[in-house]
């Protein structure tokens, strides 16, 4: 609802005394910033002049003063950064609260604060407690937590503002109305190359992830187009700023493609805050199963079965299943039963007896993994015979090993494994060795391979990882959740996904409650119902695949409906005129094949008459304009409008139908399928 003359005049006013004020903090801030650099520089030379002159205890408590005195330059440079970024955009938002003992506060929201002279907050960071009214209520009673309590009152005015180059160009007065003003214009706008955050149209069900801080682990259920990534990355943020300690480097965010990763790059910083650490699952198990050059990456995993490589997918979803989460526990176990010392040894003068290694193995150290025992051993061994020493536990190890019936040779414990009679799908020895004797090892094998080291040695323990954010969660299987907990046992989960949209179709999940039970501390489940991507035309037609009914779609009608061509004669002239219209409607197109070999075809029939872009699951950087992309790559994207296509010979199957609907919920505004 837009304002009056005479309020929108009173705005103008408060924008130019904000500008005022944040020029003159920037410019003091600037000039302090530089002045501690100088000083700091100063006093770390001083500091290497004079070392030698220093006691230990002197230079200890010298390095500690630097160092904190870093680090306060460090702060006031990042605020100067932040204070940078809102220069042209100071705000987005305003409520007036008045609070139960009759106090008003007029709080103005922006990507962090400002403060006057004298302290007064001018500009609330919108990550602060008092600003989640903005998101959380309508006019009315209202109440927010802080860490002084719960203030309870009534918001008295909702209002948001659209500010290009510190010049105000809208304002409009809203309530909770999901169809407000500002986003839909923020939804009709066209996409852009990578995300970009949506502080100023943050919904509801939105802020209640967001702000959560109550569950150790969230597990989020959400339809395509609900925002899953967009609020994990501002919950990042929020953490960010709410808990203490808590850096980038505390963060890590498993993403489900390389570029997924580079589309998501620009979100934190535009927040303020520094990316976080992001990995994919194979390049993470990189780390951890170094007997291989290469693990395969989940895209080109399920590549294998789209584009019918896969020679045996039964033995491959045998690999997936929870089935062989328990054959492979009870093979462990039996493996370790049977681990011995067969016989007694000398080092140099101690006679070391295998009924005492025996014991030791099997009932001193049974609470630890079999090989991180033998190390304990030997550091034992060498620490009784050699006076506290460690100096011959390696010696120790060596002859350990050379006097037991075991070795740590995982690739033969791999192939013993699927041998034995534990296993569901036994193989002989040679079928067995076929999937580890080669540089590059397949992901379903790797993440078992991964999953038996780590039950013997151990999984590294990452401590300084404090939180863990893990998109597209339907596609991970419950033995990867097991590794993950194993491997980040201090950590908080974000978990975001959506079982609509699994395209592993070796596993799946009736609901992605499920994950519940495999997470330390409180795990709370919450859903995501409201679609912002997609018109409802498109959403109409994308229901229609799997069965849904998902009928809250936020974006307006654009009396768009979605097209699907059959009996296309010249397929290069009906493709090539299907793109120059949607070009010269929208910014950005994608043509989404069913696999990557149908991708390189089409790219091959089109690109002399059309430039356009091949992108596949090894691709980092793109432009969005125009592309040709596998579906099960353009997970998590969005375009304004898409072209599926598939050969008439490659049709999606019914066990497909999720492909094929993750492909259509990629489009906003138009789409187009050939069919």
């Amino acid at each position: 609802m837009a304002i009056s003359v005479t309020e929108y005049k009173k705005e103008e006013q408060i924008l130019k005394k904000v500008n005022k004020l944040l020029g003159n903090t920037l410019d003091d801030l600037g000039f302090e910033v530089k002045d501690d650099q100088d000083k700091l520089v100063e006093f770390k030379k001083m500091m290497w002049e004079n070392a030698s002159s220093f006691d230990e205890g002197e230079s200890i408590q010298v390095m500690a003063a630097t160092q904190m005195e870093a680090e306060k330059v460090f702060q006031k440079k990042r605020y100067f950064d932040k204070l940078c970024k809102i220069r042209k955009k100071p705000y987005f938002a305003s409520i007036v609260f008045k609070a139960d003992d009759g106090e008003i506060n007029n709080i103005y929201m922006s990507l962090t604060y400002l403060k006057d002279k004298n302290e007064n907050n001018i500009l609330y960071d919108w990550r602060s407690p008092i600003c989640s009214l903005f998101y959380d209520y309508e006019i009315g009673p209202c109440s927010y937590t802080a860490p002084g309590g719960t203030f309870t009152g009534e918001l008295k005015r909702k209002r948001q503002y659209k500010i290009e180059n510190n010049k105000l160009v809208g304002v409009f007065d809203n309530d909770l109305n999901i169809n407000d003003e500002v986003l839909q214009e923020v939804l009709a706008e066209e996409s852009s190359e990578r995300m970009r955050n949506v502080v100023n149209t943050i919904q509801q069900e939105q802020n209640k992830v967001i702000r959560n801080i109550e569950d150790n682990n969230l597990i989020v259920q959400g339809i395509a187009g609900s925002g899953k990534t967009t609020v994990a990355l501002h919950r990042i943020a929020f953490l960010l700023y709410r808990l203490k300690n808590l850096t980038s480097n505390n963060v890590l965010i498993f993403s489900p493609n390389n570029i997924f990763a580079e589309y998501i790059s620009d979100v934190l910083p535009s927040l303020g805050e520094d990316n976080t650490l992001e990995t994919t699952f194979a390049d993470y198990l990189m780390s951890f199963v170094t007997e291989f050059e290469s693990i395969e990456s989940f895209t080109d995993f399920v590549s294998r079965y789209y584009s019918y490589k896969e020679t045996y997918p039964e033995l491959v979803e045998y690999k997936q299943s929870n089935q062989i989460i328990t054959d492979i526990d009870e093979f462990i176990e039996n493996y370790i039963d049977n681990c011995k010392f067969i016989s007694n040894f000398k080092e140099e003068n101690n006679l070391i007896l295998k009924d005492d290694l025996n014991e030791m193995l099997h009932d001193r150290y049974s609470n630890l993994p079999l090989f991180e025992r033998l190390d304990e051993m030997a550091d034992k061994l060498s620490s009784n015979y050699y006076k506290g020493s460690s100096k011959k536990a390696k010696k120790f190890l060596s002859l350990m090993q050379k006097n037991s019936n075991f070795k740590k040779e995982y690739k033969e414990i791999f192939v013993e494994f699927f041998t034995s009679d534990f296993c569901k799908y036994k193989m002989t020895e040679k079928e067995a060795r076929s999937y580890i004797n080669k540089k590059s090892i397949n992901y379903e094998d790797a993440l078992i391979f991964a999953y038996i080291k780590g039950s013997l040695e151990g999984f590294l323990y990452e401590g300084t990882i404090k939180q863990v954010v893990i998109d597209e969660a339907q596609d991970y299987n419950k033995l990867q959740y097991i590794i993950i907990n194993k491997i980040f046992k201090k950590a908080d989960f974000t978990i975001l996904g959506d079982i609509n949209q699994n395209i592993n179709p070796y596993y799946h999940y009736d609901s992605l409650e499920e994950l519940k039970d495999l997470f330390n501390g409180d795990t709370k489940y919450i859903e995501l119902l409201k679609t912002y991507r997609s018109s409802p035309e498109i959403i109409s037609y994308t229901n229609k695949i799997l069965n849904l009914k998902h009928s809250n779609a936020i974006r307006k009608d654009n009396n768009k409906p979605v097209i699907v061509r059959k009996g296309v004669t010249d397929l290069r002239e009906r493709l090539v005129e299907d793109i120059n219209y949607l070009q010269k409607e929208y910014k950005s197109t994608a043509l989404i094949t069913k696999d990557d070999r149908e991708a390189e075809e089409i790219y091959n029939l089109i690109k002399d008459d059309i430039n356009i872009s091949l992108v596949d699951a090894n691709s980092k950087f793109f432009n969005k304009k125009l592309i040709i992309i596998p579906a099960y790559v353009s997970k998590g994207l969005e375009f304004d409008s898409v072209i599926i296509y598939n050969d008439r010979n490659n049709t999606y199957k019914k066990n497909e139908r999720n492909l094929l609907y993750v492909a259509c919920t990629r489009c906003q505004h138009e789409l187009i399928i050939y069919n």
